[in-house]
């Protein structure tokens, strides 16, 4: 039987295209500046990120493809969106003929489609950073690839435009970099400036102000936090290059100085960490005795002026809390003593707040039991082991909490707002 002639692009392409429009029916690339366009993914199903949930967000895969003298795609995208990116790219022009391909950080949801992407377009070069490189052949058999690894500052010509390679080590990976194209005053960042959010909106001024600066919180405190003293050092560097325009690797594009000025405000103030006068109270309870003293330790810290969130564990993801602290200055942390220790949900959040490194925090611990009690003892060094400030000694109560109890919490959530207080300069 005759076959169907093929696509004048191939039909590896055509599978692509097949594939990708069972997922995404709208495959038109978004020219961000002249000749240059945005072709990366909008994955709505994404619910796990580095360990943080999404739900009900998603995230977005950003790639960007820059038509000149020779044409250079940055970055790619998750391995499962590979379809949706190559179609994208090949409204724009067809995929043999982009030249160069810029890596600027090999994670998986940035780099996962690497692999299909040069069988595809066969660039000429590949180019990353010295660790970048590490990473890739960790990754991938790159025998065969035309990679080279750049230098910090490395400048390259690809026609009327040039770009400058900037290295960002442990923003948030040590072979993290980013392109500067000053030609067109445009900074693609990688995952700096970045949030998790899946919309067909494509620039920060197309979406809800106060929804953006929620998501850029959850990002920052979920994933980049680690790094604060980084981003210190990396911002007066960004703010001395002529930038109109902040294309990140996840989420939507700052454009417009304000744009640009906004963020790096944002990000210099979430960096700082400096204390603030508000808490929250995280726990987990077994009979609702530890619950009954988070509200009573709550009330005692309202009436000293202080705001405070209450977060069970069980209806809060440590994602949740974390976004969370990025408005807190104190936190204070519950548990019933099960099987001699904590319960789990409160195991799994301070492991994953200690990973994160918060600064400038106070600490407290509280927590009921029926026996041996070590719960709030447990806690109160793991807050100690981050570097919190521990004003008050822990609080533990036996059995189901009474009159005298509920006293001695709401005391002791005084005796922790009145701390915070003076740490944020009274």
């Amino acid at each position: 039987m005759r076959q169907p002639p093929r696509l004048r692009t191939g039909g590896l392409f055509h599978l692509y295209r097949l594939r990708a429009l069972a997922k995404d029916m709208t495959m038109q690339s978004v020219e961000i500046k002249k000749d240059i366009f945005w072709v990366g993914a909008v994955d709505y199903d994404n619910r796990d990120f580095h360990g943080y949930s999404l739900s009900p967000q998603g995230s977005t895969y950003n790639a960007y493809l820059v038509k000149d003298e020779k044409n250079v795609l940055f970055d790619t995208v998750s391995a499962k969106c590979a379809g949706t990116m190559l179609c994208r790219l090949a409204s724009v022009l067809p995929p043999e003929k982009v030249d160069y391909i810029v890596c600027n950080h090999m994670e998986p949801d940035h780099a996962g489609a690497l692999a299909q992407v040069v069988e595809r377009c066969k660039p000429e070069k590949i180019f990353c950073s010295k660790m970048g490189l590490q990473s890739m052949k960790g990754y991938f058999d790159i025998s065969n690839w035309p990679v080279q690894a750049v230098q910090n500052g490395e400048t390259i010509s690809i026609g009327k435009r040039t770009i400058t390679f900037v290295e960002t080590r442990m923003l948030h990976w040590p072979d993290s970099m980013v392109s500067y194209i000053p030609q067109d005053k445009l900074l693609i960042s990688n995952d700096a400036f970045g949030q998790n959010i899946a919309s067909t909106a494509r620039y920060v001024d197309e979406y809800e102000p106060a929804a953006l600066l929620q998501a850029i919180k959850e990002y920052y405190y979920n994933i980049v936090l680690p790094y604060s003293p980084q981003v210190l050092k990396a911002l007066p560097v960004v703010e001395g290059l002529d930038i109109d325009m902040i294309a990140p690797d996840h989420g939507l594009i700052h454009r417009g100085k304000d744009a640009v000025q906004r963020i790096v405000d944002i990000y210099r103030t979430l960096a700082e960490q400096k204390t603030q006068r508000r808490a929250v109270i995280i726990y987990d309870s077994m009979w609702h005795s530890t619950e009954r003293m988070a509200s009573a330790i709550a009330s005692g810290m309202e009436e000293k002026g202080v705001p405070v969130r209450l977060m069970s564990l069980k209806k809060n993801h440590h994602s949740a809390v974390m976004t969370e602290l990025a408005d807190c200055g104190a936190v204070i942390a519950g548990s019933p003593t099960h099987n001699n220790t904590v319960l789990p949900y409160v195991a799994s959040t301070l492991t994953y707040m200690k990973g994160l490194r918060p600064k400038n925090r106070i600490g407290a611990a509280f927590g009921s039991y029926g026996w041996s009690g070590e719960s709030p003892r447990i806690i109160h060094e793991w807050l100690e082991s981050m570097g919190m400030d521990m004003p008050v000694a822990a609080l533990k109560q036996q059995w189901a909490p009474n009159k005298d109890c509920f006293k001695a919490c709401h005391a002791f959530g005084g005796a922790v707002a009145e701390a915070l207080i003076q740490k944020c300069g009274g």
